[in-house]
């Protein structure tokens, strides 16, 4: 059932991985609010909910604060279960795609984007970049790469392209789900960005056509709300998630042990709390901060370390 909570989802319009979640908004036709943050740190109202956690998107609804697209999008599937991400069933590898599209298809995409635009990225955006990543945001290199970031675009796109096939529409079933959100990102981040993605994408009809169908979706219904006011709900709401143990959690961890999340690839953020519930796909902790109030932090595990306070 749908929350009496707002669906808040904390983002900016140029975020790939905020469009994921936006795109699933439309095929859902869900009513959502958006609070737009900076795409640069810092955001101040933002960061007493997730204890630190700085990646973008994340979704709040009521005391309950969900950080990663994994995450996300599991919830939303959670509550909103039809129509459903998965029209051909498939769960498993639907959601594993995100490995793919997440990591390499993305990264892959970054240093084409980064390179291409290089002379007009500012210098404030590469350095809160750096702090992002733990390393240089090299530009330069992104642009000297550029040739080799084409070449494997296209294999991306080669994918894509076979998985549909001759005359399917979507990827994996007789609508769209989510490996098509997966990969829409990749693709829907070149367009916006790149004035030759028509060229790109030139010897791939069944991509073009995808393209278009996913853009066609659209977002959902959307309002617009301030992050002051994001956070005011927040300290007045009380987090609803339900205490859950996983009796054969390989390390034994329990609700109520202390831990520290973050994610294993960049932004490695430390978030501090105390476990509520656990299963192999989710972590959710509870923590204290004086302006958010007690909120439950939720973060996936795959992609993301829990480890002892």
């Amino acid at each position: 059932m749908p929350a009496t909570s707002p669906i808040i989802l904390h983002h900016f319009d140029e975020s790939p991985f905020s469009e994921k979640v936006r795109v699933v908004f439309g095929l859902k036709d869900i009513a959502w609010t958006s609070v737009r943050i900076s795409r640069i740190m810092p955001r101040p109202d933002l960061m007493p909910m997730t204890g630190g956690y700085r990646r973008t998107p994340v979704m709040q609804i009521g005391a309950d604060i969900y950080c990663d697209t994994q995450c996300i999008l599991r919830e939303l599937q959670r509550r909103f279960p039809e129509p459903t991400l998965f029209p051909a069933g498939n769960q498993g590898i639907a959601w594993a795609t995100a490995m793919w599209t997440d990591r390499s298809f993305f990264q892959n995409t970054v240093n084409l984007v980064f390179g291409s635009l290089a002379d007009k990225v500012p210098q404030e955006f590469i350095a809160d970049r750096e702090k992002l990543r733990g390393a240089r945001f090299d530009v330069a290199a992104m642009k000297a790469a550029i040739p080799q970031m084409r070449d494997q675009f296209r294999a991306h796109l080669q994918w894509i392209e076979t998985q549909l096939g001759a005359g399917q529409k979507w990827m994996s079933g007789d609508r769209a789900g989510l490996c098509d959100v997966h990969a829409y990102m990749n693709v829907w981040y070149v367009r916006q960005n790149l004035p030759d993605a028509d060229g790109m994408l030139a010897e791939f009809g069944s991509v073009r056509g995808w393209e278009t169908r996913m853009r066609a979706i659209g977002h959902g219904h959307r309002s617009e709300m301030s992050t002051s006011a994001a956070l005011d709900i927040a300290a007045a709401a009380t987090p609803q998630t339900a205490i859950m143990a996983d009796p054969n959690d390989p390390n034994g961890r329990k609700p109520g042990d202390r831990v520290e999340v973050m994610p294993d690839d960049y932004g490695k953020v430390k978030v501090a709390g105390e476990i509520v519930a656990l299963s192999p796909q989710h972590i959710a902790i509870r923590r204290h901060d004086p302006r958010a109030g007690e909120v439950v932090v939720h973060f996936p595990r795959a992609g993301f370390l829990v480890l002892p306070a």
